[in-house]
């Protein structure tokens, strides 16, 4: 059995080695419209588990075939925190992974558990999804297993985060005519004010869905990111137009008094001219520039 994979680059977090905690079968307590995996029955523990050590020598090997990795990434064919040996998998990888990070990708369903948050604050990068608030998006969208609370998921993130120091990440992936409508839009800023998360990564569906839903376009993702004023927001879109136009420093300051732009941003947006103003204004001490768990930010001061 295959337990690891990569390493692949990612955008966000540089080189990958991934660990499919569940590599034979779905194993999730949530049945996504927008999942790229088949759909399945929602479950409320694994019933077919790996093996530690068997995760753990794969993980050794790896490492020492690609010395050049940044991330080592808890994952799976569903949901890795319903892996029930994560907390001491955890513990066994740190004794090899040097400065490598650690970073867990979850779905947040549980983050309300205290047995998973002290699980969770073992792992240097946690990114949670949240797509939405109400407990009927929850169940439309996200199809949450019957043993969830979803009413205490948001407060779950909340305490989490004021006793989790490392980076936080939310996630919330848009879909067309369900979380993108105006009142579940305010709840989840309402929500993301409260959790303060370290960074938030939205996107939209951009590869084939398990079920017939639709994605939103760029535009509706950057007015949402426009929405989430002070925060690090990073916008994930699969040929996101470009642009190439001319600030001048007011309308730069403007811009990031609005919210953080990344690289990327910045990269689409801005032409050489107003990059190079950029530059001034960062050197200047106008504008700051933070690495955000691999993701270049800039921010007015």
């Amino acid at each position: 059995m295959n337990y690891t994979f990569g390493p692949i680059p990612s955008r966000r977090f540089g080189m990958s080695l991934g660990i499919d905690l569940s590599p034979s079968t779905k194993q999730c307590n949530f049945d996504c419209l927008y999942c790229e995996l088949d759909p399945a029955k929602t479950v409320s523990k694994q019933t077919q588990i790996a093996n530690v050590e068997d995760i753990f020598v794969q993980v050794k090997e790896a490492l020492q075939k690609h010395p050049n990795i940044d991330v080592i990434t808890f994952t799976a064919n569903g949901e890795p925190t319903l892996y029930p040996h994560l907390a001491q998998l955890i513990d066994k990888i740190d004794t090899i992974k040097g400065n490598i990070k650690t970073l867990i990708l979850s779905n947040g369903a549980n983050i309300y558990e205290p047995k998973i948050q002290e699980t969770l604050s073992k792992i240097d990068i946690v990114k949670l999804s949240l797509d939405c608030v109400s407990e009927k998006c929850f169940k439309k969208l996200d199809r949450v297993d019957k043993s969830i609370d979803t009413n205490k998921i948001v407060e779950g993130m909340i305490q989490f985060k004021r006793s989790y120091h490392p980076t936080l990440i939310i996630e919330i992936l848009f879909v067309k005519d369900l979380n993108d409508k105006p009142e579940e839009i305010s709840l989840l800023k309402n929500a993301i004010d409260q959790i303060n998360p370290t960074r938030v990564d939205i996107g939209t569906i951009d590869r084939p869905p398990a079920y017939d839903v639709k994605p939103v376009s760029f535009e509706t993702l950057e007015s949402i990111a426009n929405e989430l004023k002070g925060h690090n927001v990073t916008i994930a879109y699969k040929n996101r137009p470009s642009s190439n136009e001319d600030f001048n420093e007011a309308e730069i300051l403007a811009l990031l008094k609005r919210r953080p732009l990344t690289q990327e941003d910045i990269n689409n947006t801005f032409n050489q001219n107003s990059q190079k103003l950029l530059e001034n204004l960062v050197q200047n001490g106008k504008i700051t520039v933070l690495n955000n768990a691999n993701v270049k930010f800039y921010k007015f001061v």
